[in-house]
């Protein structure tokens, strides 16, 4: 037998060995792109896989548990009332499962860097991919100062001086770059901590508030359902007084935006897989529990929040960006309980800093994969020694400082204005998710690839969830800023609209200049530059004792 022959039927025993090993079809042929679209980038991509399993599943668990959870949760129920801020959270939290679900497919067949909008580059079309990153670069990024400058409204709490507020800024801005300057180690174990406290406060907000409504308070006032009857259920947006129905559906509406926002972030489990290890695994793990997070804590939490406080509470109303505005907080100003509220106020103040560092790592690790395929200046893929991509970090870090325009009036309209920009910027994202999935979809059944057979994780309500997930984030999109119509704003039409005609334009300057195209079913590329699974995974060992098997159930 010849030395060639030999090599290759050596070739051949070691694929069968990996299909028996790895559960992988390999006896289709790949399809492998041109070079001139850089998805092999392997030799430049220094970033390290230093995030450990612990870390990946807290900050699925408790990742986007934040102000607008824990704050947010009061405009909703003043604005749609108690019934009906249930059901958008409700709707908005299947949209956000779908797509996470959608994104946990791609990422366990590809976890590298880029995520997503390399995702929507390689399976739907190039310049797809470069408007779909960019916006969400620019909607994490700007989301950074609108944490910081949330944070500081926390401590107003305790200090009221706006002689401070310079100073509590600049102070919080550094250290949220600091924590994200020193390594993918330091952030996941501050994640890691954060997260702790975040379910720490919701599941006592939960037990405290059910407390309080069945009279366990100092008050002993049991509260029932009693808010849900008077004033009722479901709170009218004000626009048309003369047609109740509708006017309730409206308040139903006029919520969907502050439900988003709630749920924005969901997407950084995936964004982190690259720096993942074992990512298709952890990954994988992290997706499956997260329709339990959003039945537990936000359902149950939004639930007893209508419980507790009327919708028409003057309370309620008030802007004051600290926890005095939390529906949880007035309750328990009611019923007496004089020591919690400072306590929520620093849980707050905590998971307000834990989002301006997840929002910091989301924006430089985007930044960092569409420089590597050359959607975004070179400079911003250099790596230190340790795979720390500390150009994009230290980009992306100025934006924290924006949140010092908070200080003088004049300036703050203009912050304000541009953070209104990216409210929507969040349905743009779980949009093109979904869109991308359906691309990725359509082209693994042309090429004869099983999603059983290769995926560590795939979903048996697929491609539904998808469609479903791309037809309401569709539908939020171009409803958002309904009430404009009714008294109009030229500044209020535009801060709602204006990312549909930036996220097309995005699309077709890219398209003109590149001349790319929609990639066919038959064209896609599943293989080039994706890490096999034996060079990603390593054998799980199972728990031994019993703190490890809590941990395993746990984590």
């Amino acid at each position: 037998m010849s030395v060639q022959s030999q090599q290759k039927n050596e070739h051949s025993v070691g694929d069968r060995d990996s299909v028996e090993k790895f559960g992988v079809d390999v006896s289709f042929q790949p399809v492998v792109a041109d070079p001139k679209h850089k998805f092999d980038v392997a030799s430049i991509d220094l970033v390290q896989r230093r995030l450990k399993q612990r870390h990946v599943q807290m900050i699925a668990i408790a990742g986007t548990l934040g102000t607008g959870l824990f704050l947010g949760s009061g405009r909703a129920l003043s604005g749609a009332g108690p019934v009906g801020a249930l059901l958008v959270y409700a709707l908005v939290g299947t949209v956000a499962y779908s797509s996470l679900c959608s994104l946990g497919e791609m990422t366990c067949h590809a976890p590298i860097s880029g995520t997503f909008p390399h995702f929507a580059a390689r399976w739907v079309d190039p310049a797809f991919g470069f408007a779909v990153g960019w916006n969400y670069y620019y909607t994490m990024a700007m989301s950074i100062p609108v944490e910081i400058s949330g944070a500081q409204l926390l401590i107003s709490f305790w200090d009221n001086d706006t002689n401070h507020v310079a100073i509590y800024t600049a102070v919080i801005s550094c250290l949220v770059i600091l924590i994200n300057v020193f390594g993918v180690r330091w952030f996941g174990e501050a994640e890691f901590g954060f997260a702790l406290i975040k379910l720490s406060l919701i599941t006592g907000l939960i037990l405290a508030g059910l407390v309080i409504d069945l009279g366990g308070a100092p008050d002993h006032q049991q509260l029932g359902f009693q808010y849900w009857k008077n004033p009722g259920v479901l709170a009218g947006a004000g626009l048309v007084p003369k047609h109740i129905g509708l006017d309730r559906f409206l308040g139903i509406l006029s919520v969907l935006v502050q439900a988003g926002f709630s749920f924005e972030g969901m997407e950084l489990v995936a964004v982190a897989a690259s720096e993942t290890e074992n990512p298709r695994r952890n990954i994988a793990k992290a997706v499956r529990r997260v329709f339990y997070r959003i039945c537990v804590f936000y359902l149950l939490g939004i639930f007893i929040t209508g419980l507790l406080v009327p919708y028409n509470d003057p309370d309620l109303l008030q802007t004051t960006g600290n926890a005095a505005q939390s529906p949880y907080v007035i309750a328990m100003n009611r019923a007496g309980i004089k020591v919690l509220p400072g306590i929520i106020n620093a849980g707050v103040l905590t998971s307000a800093f834990s989002a301006s560092n997840s929002y910091l790592f989301c924006s430089s690790r985007i930044l960092y994969g569409l420089s590597l395929r050359g959607q975004a200046p070179r400079i911003f893929a250099h790596c230190t020694s340790s795979g720390l991509p500390i150009v994009a970090i230290g980009f992306t870090g100025l934006f924290a400082f924006l949140s010092l325009m908070n200080v003088s009036s004049g300036s703050e309209t203009v912050f304000n204005w541009l953070v209104n920009l990216t409210a929507v910027g969040g349905f743009f994202t779980w949009a093109s998710i979904s869109l991308t999935y359906l691309f990725f979809y359509r082209g693994l059944r042309a090429q004869g690839i099983g999603r059983k057979e290769r995926l560590h994780y795939w979903n048996p309500l697929q491609p539904g969830l998808a469609i479903w997930g791309l037809t309401w984030c569709t539908f939020f999109i171009l409803i958002n800023g309904f009430a404009v119509f009714w008294s109009f704003d030229a500044s209020e039409f535009l801060t709602a609209y204006i990312n549909i005609p930036i996220f097309f334009g995005l699309y077709t300057c890219w398209k003109i200049i590149k001349r790319t195209k929609v990639w066919k079913p038959k064209e896609m590329d599943f293989v080039t530059g994706i890490p096999p699974p034996e060079e990603t995974e390593s054998p799980e060992s199972p728990p031994t004792t019993f703190w490890r098997k809590v941990a395993a159930v746990l984590f």
